[in-house]
C-alpha cells in the first residue's frame, strides 16, 4: 500500500526520517555517580536512595485497585505529587473514595489531585497534563493503568466492540504517552513512562476467548519498545509491566469461578496475584534502581507464562 502522503509514482522521492539515539555524554542518561568511598553515609541510606521516587506522577485509570496500590507505593518511596486521571463514576466508587481518603491522611504533605479525563480524547488529556503541570510544577513519571477487558467469541464481536477495546487500551495509552512525553522533553529533565500490558500480550489466554483484548495488550509491547528507542535521547525511559491474573473485582463473582479454578491450576504458584505485588516492579521502574532499564517488559504473573 502506498504512503498516504504520496502518490504511487512519487514514492521514490520520499525522504525517510531518522531517529536519533542518545550519545555517551548525554547528561540525561548518565549513570548516577558512584558513592565516594570516604563518605560517611550509612549503607541503609544508600539502599533507601536507590529506590527513592522523585518528582510528580500522572496515573491513568487512577481510581482503580491496581493504580491505587501503585500510588501508595510511590508516595511511600518519596513521590511529591500525584495526579490521578479517571472518569467520574470511577472516582465515586466506594473503594476509590475510601482509598483516597486514607492516602491523603497518611501522606498529608503530598499533593494528590484527581482529574476527570477521558484518555481517548486528545483535548482532555492535554488539558489534564497542563493542569497537572500548573498545580504540581512538572510531570516526571507516567503510569498507564487505564483499560478495559472483555471476553467473547471472535465470530460474535462487533466492529464497535473491537474498536472500543483498542481505542481505550492502546490508543488511550498512546495519547497520554505522547502528551506527557512532549512535556518531559520541554522540561529537559528526563522521566519514566510505564505501560500496563498483560500476559495477554504474550500468550493466548485460556479458557476465555478475548482476541481484541489480547491484541490491544500486544500492541502496547511494541509501543513501549518504539518509544524507548526514540525517546531515550531525551532521558525518557519507557517500559511496561505484564501482570498475570490479579485478585481484583474484575476477577470476582460466581460466573468466573470455573475460570479462576483453571487460572490457578495452571499457575506454578497456585494462586492469583495480590495487587500489592505489583508495587515493587513499579518502584523499580520509577526510581534510580531502574536507571538502565529501558524498553523492557517485566512479567509479574507467578510464573504462569512459563507454560
Amino acid at each position: 500500500m502506498a504512503d498516504e502522503n504520496y502518490s504511487r509514482d512519487a514514492l521514490k522521492d520520499r525522504i525517510c526520517p531518522f531517529m536519533t539515539l542518545s550519545h555517551g555524554e548525554n547528561p540525561l542518561n548518565a549513570p548516577i555517580s558512584r558513592r565516594d568511598p570516604t563518605s560517611v553515609i550509612e549503607p541503609s541510606d544508600i539502599a533507601r536512595l536507590r529506590f527513592t521516587v522523585r518528582g510528580n506522577v500522572i496515573v491513568t485509570g487512577g481510581a482503580g485497585v491496581l493504580a491505587l496500590e501503585a500510588v501508595r507505593a510511590l508516595l511511600e518511596h518519596g513521590a511529591a505529587g500525584i495526579s490521578l486521571f479517571d472518569l467520574v463514576p470511577s472516582f465515586e466508587s466506594v473503594h476509590a473514595v475510601s482509598a483516597l481518603a486514607v492516602l491523603r491522611e497518611t501522606f498529608p504533605h503530598a499533593k494528590i489531585l484527581t482529574k476527570v479525563v477521558d484518555i481517548t480524547s486528545e483535548d482532555a488529556v492535554a488539558r489534564g497534563v497542563n493542569e497537572t503541570v500548573s498545580e504540581l510544577g512538572s510531570v516526571d513519571i507516567l503510569l498507564c493503568f487505564a483499560g478495559v477487558v472483555g471476553a467473547m467469541h471472535a465470530t460474535e464481536m462487533t466492529i464497535q466492540q473491537w474498536r472500543r477495546m483498542l481505542e481505550i487500551n492502546t490508543t488511550g495509552s498512546w495519547i497520554c504517552a505522547q502528551a506527557v512525553g512532549k512535556q518531559m522533553i520541554k522540561q529537559n529533565t528526563g522521566g519514566s513512562i510505564m505501560f500496563t500490558a498483560s500476559i495477554s500480550g504474550h500468550t493466548v489466554n485460556f479458557p476465555q476467548p478475548q482476541v481484541a483484548y489480547n491484541v490491544s495488550k500486544g500492541a502496547l509491547l511494541q509501543l513501549k519498545s518504539s518509544l524507548a528507542a526514540e525517546w531515550a535521547r531525551y532521558g525518557i525511559r519507557v517500559n511496561s509491566i505484564s501482570p498475570g491474573y490479579m485478585d481484583t473485582v474484575l476477577n470476582e463473582g460466581d460466573g468466573l469461578a470455573a475460570a479462576r479454578d483453571i487460572w490457578t491450576s495452571r499457575n506454578p504458584m497456585g494462586r492469583m496475584g495480590d495487587p500489592s505485588e505489583l508495587a515493587g516492579v513499579v518502584i523499580l521502574l520509577c526510581s534510580p534502581a531502574g536507571r538502565y532499564i529501558n524498553g523492557a517488559d517485566i512479567l509479574v504473573d507467578g510464573g504462569g507464562s512459563v507454560f
